[in-house]
């Protein structure tokens, strides 16, 4: 009997291989597959959507939730790429980057992803740490301490295996969603209004047009795209083509399960800001503590609790995958590796820096949006170009259909950024 690559590679079968394989008929089956895309999602609830949904809602109700719908829809696209990738060629998107292009490119793009992951972690750091300072009543600078020591103790978690760590991560999301349902419960938002407003497109103003494009435009965040494809290379391993259709087909579950409850999530914070702030008119509520403070005397105390508490699972668990994603960055395009924890100690030094000197942390936030705008087209467009070639892909290359809708996601997601970029620095 012909060895598996499994045993090729001296190891035991998986859980999820065994599935694959036929050797378990378990109503459970899918679960061995779950996993990566609840980590990669964790990227669409980070403490930058936080700022955008609260705005979107406080300025102008229910009317982007159709925008929030539809970024969802390209990013469950775009992620289900990314994570092909990653089952089809056994690489992650930064080792094909090294591999199909030149030296000079693949630095130019390792430079760039650090950039990016680096402003990444910034932003989810400081939502961590702020999260704290609402919920304890401390300093920013004493729950930024405490924000170090969480994202060290979750990155500790390694040590038993990757599984635990999906599951604190799952945990994280979950608490996320806990607390949103609860804010909307004492909310009590008029669902008719809402389901109208998620599936009709419409805009107020010239200003609800821009800050549309800030949520389309802010869809994606590169260094997550990175990540998926490395979560999936080797998780699971396919031995034969109908296993790896397979394999794609559990992987679909896995990414449409995880961003509908980051879609979710973000719908629920627009649907809060736009009950709460806008219909008592408060539509200048652009900061995440300013978002705090006036929850308290419209829906009492619980709500802002749930609020601080959703922040910081939020920030803790974004922060710690954003390291993650550095590790992969530099680990893809250079073939250079240092320890998570060396990494987590200097990617947080910028977020301690600009809290002990006393910057705006909202701004800051923007600022590192930003550059994140600018590093989206350097991961999407080589995934869709990649995901089309059939001597890298083989049996799980891309329709023709599928790379036509990536192409046409990626050119006005990437089109949206630059748009973004020159409004930032006032160029239009």
């Amino acid at each position: 009997m012909m060895a598996t690559r499994a045993e090729v590679l001296g190891r035991p079968l998986g859980a999820g291989e065994r599935v694959l394989r036929g050797h378990s008929r378990s109503k459970l089956r899918l679960l061995p597959f779950l996993g990566p895309a609840f980590i990669a999602c964790v990227a669409y609830i980070d403490p930058g959507n936080f700022a955008t949904n609260i705005a979107g809602g406080s300025k102008f109700g229910f009317t982007l939730l159709w925008v929030i719908v539809a970024s969802n829809l390209m990013a469950m696209l775009i992620q289900m790429l990314s994570a092909k990738l990653g089952i089809a060629t056994g690489r992650n998107l930064p080792e094909v980057c090294r591999e199909q292009f030149s030296r000079r490119t693949t630095i130019g793009l390792w430079l760039q992803a650090e950039a990016i992951a680096m402003a990444t972690d910034l932003a989810e750091f400081l939502g961590a740490a702020i999260g704290f300072h609402l919920l304890l009543g401390i300093g920013l600078f004493p729950a930024a301490i405490i924000t170090a020591i969480a994202a060290f103790l979750i990155l500790g978690l390694q040590r038993f295996g990757f599984r635990p760590f999906e599951a604190v991560i799952i945990v994280f999301v979950g608490v996320i969603g806990f607390c949103y349902i609860g804010e909307l419960f004492l909310a009590h938002p008029p669902w008719g209004t809402v389901g109208i407003h998620a599936i009709t497109p419409q805009f107020q103003g010239s200003e609800s047009v821009l800050l549309a494009v800030g949520i389309l435009g802010a869809t994606v965040m590169p260094h997550v795209i990175y990540l998926h494809s490395a979560l999936t290379q080797k998780r699971v391993i396919p031995d034969t083509d109908d296993e790896a259709r397979r394999l794609m087909r559990y992987t679909r579950v896995d990414v449409l399960i995880a961003m509908s409850i980051a879609g979710a999530i973000n719908m629920a914070m627009l649907i809060m800001a736009a009950t709460v702030f806008f219909d008592s008119g408060h539509n200048n509520v652009d900061s995440l503590d300013g978002a705090h403070r006036t929850l308290t005397p419209i829906l009492g105390g619980a709500s802002s609790v749930l609020f601080a508490l959703a922040l910081l699972a939020s920030g803790l668990s974004s922060s710690t995958v954003g390291t993650l994603s550095g590790q992969v960055v530099m680990q893809g395009f250079v073939k250079r590796k240092i320890p998570l924890f060396v990494r987590r100690a200097v990617t947080m030094l910028p977020a301690l820096i600009v809290i002990a000197i006393g910057l705006d942390p909202t701004r800051t936030l923007v600022i590192s949006q930003v550059v994140l705008s600018f590093g989206i087209p350097f991961a999407l467009i080589p995934l869709v170009i990649f995901t089309s070639k059939k001597k890298l892909m083989g049996v799980l290359v891309n329709h023709k259909a599928t790379t036509a809708a990536a192409g046409v996601v990626a050119l006005v997601i990437s089109a949206l950024n630059l748009f973004l970029l020159a409004q930032t620095f006032g160029i239009v």
